[in-house]
C-alpha cells in the first residue's frame, strides 16, 4: 500500500535530508555550467524567463506521464525498470541549458510524488532523480559549448557512459542497502539472490552490479541518446530559433 506523502516525509527525514542536499548539488553544478558557458562566450545569462518557465511545466507533465510507462528487464530483478521519463529534460536542456533540464527533472519528481505518493521512502523516487540528472547534466553542459549535430552525438555518448557510471555506483554504496533497510532490514544478500534467481552468474555485489544494475542504466542510456537523436535532427532548427528569438528578446528588454 503507498504510503501518505506527508507521513512519509515525517518518518523519514534524514532521506529527505539527502534528497534535498543532492537537488540542490544538481542546481549548482546546472548553474555554474550556465555561467562558465556565458561568460566564456560574452553573452548575457537572462535565467528564467517566461517561455523556459512554460516548457518546464509542460515538460515536465510530460516527463510525469511517461514514469508511469515502465518496461520490466528480463535480465534483472523486478525493481528495475525502464522508462524514457528523462527525455523532455534531456530535450529541453538541449535547448536553453542544463539548469532547464534538472528543473523538468525535479518538478517531474514532485507531479510524481503527488500523483502517486510514495512506496520506497524517496528512495526510488531519489534515485531516478539522481539518474535522471546524471544523463541530463553531462549531455546538456557539453551541448551547450557547441551546438551542432555532432556535439549532439558527443554529448549523448558522454551522458551514457556518465549514467551507467553514476548508476552502477549509487546503487552499490547507497541504493541497495537503503532498500534492504527499507524492507524490514532484510540482508543486502537477499536482493543479490533475486539476480542469482535470473542470472546464475550474479553471486555477489560486483557481479549484481555487472550483469543486472549497469545493463539496465547502459540500456536506458543508449535507448534515450538514439531517440535524442532523432528528435534533434527534425527540430533542431525550430529549437533554434526559438532559443536565440527568446535571447534577443530578453536582451532587448534588458537594453531598454
Amino acid at each position: 500500500m503507498k504510503n501518505n506523502l506527508l507521513t512519509s516525509i515525517m518518518e523519514n527525514t534524514a532521506m529527505v535530508a539527502v534528497f534535498i542536499l543532492l537537488i540542490v548539488a544538481m542546481f549548482a553544478v546546472s548553474k555554474l555550467a550556465e555561467a562558465y558557458v556565458a561568460k566564456r562566450n560574452g553573452s548575457i545569462n537572462t535565467g528564467l524567463t517566461t517561455r523556459k518557465i512554460v516548457i518546464i511545466g509542460i515538460f515536465s507533465a510530460i516527463s510525469a506521464v511517461l514514469m508511469f510507462f515502465e518496461l520490466p528487464m528480463p535480465f534483472a530483478p523486478s525493481f528495475y525498470k525502464l522508462d524514457i521519463s528523462d527525455l523532455p529534460a534531456v530535450i529541453a536542456g538541449f535547448a536553453f541549458g542544463p539548469m532547464t533540464g534538472v528543473m523538468i527533472e525535479f518538478v517531474k519528481i514532485l507531479l510524481h510524488l503527488i500523483l502517486n505518493g510514495t512506496n520506497s521512502a524517496f528512495i526510488g523516487e531519489l534515485a531516478n532523480f539522481i539518474i535522471g540528472c546524471s544523463y541530463v547534466l553531462p549531455a546538456s553542459i557539453i551541448y551547450i559549448f557547441r551546438k551542432n549535430r555532432q556535439t549532439a552525438m558527443i554529448s549523448c555518448l558522454a551522458a551514457t557512459m556518465f549514467i551507467t557510471i553514476v548508476g552502477s555506483s549509487l546503487n552499490a554504496f547507497y541504493l541497495l542497502p537503503a532498500y534492504a533497510k527499507l524492507y524490514g532490514g532484510i540482508p543486502v544478500e537477499s536482493l543479490i539472490e533475486m539476480g542469482t534467481i535470473i542470472n546464475p552468474a550474479i553471486n555477489n555485489m560486483f557481479t549484481f552490479i555487472l550483469f543486472a544494475v549497469a545493463p539496465v542504466n547502459l540500456l536506458k542510456g543508449s535507448v534515450i541518446s538514439i531517440i535524442t537523436l532523432l528528435v534533434y535532427k527534425q527540430l533542431s532548427p525550430v529549437i533554434k530559433n526559438s532559443s536565440l528569438a527568446s535571447v534577443r528578446k530578453e536582451t532587448a528588454k534588458t537594453e531598454i
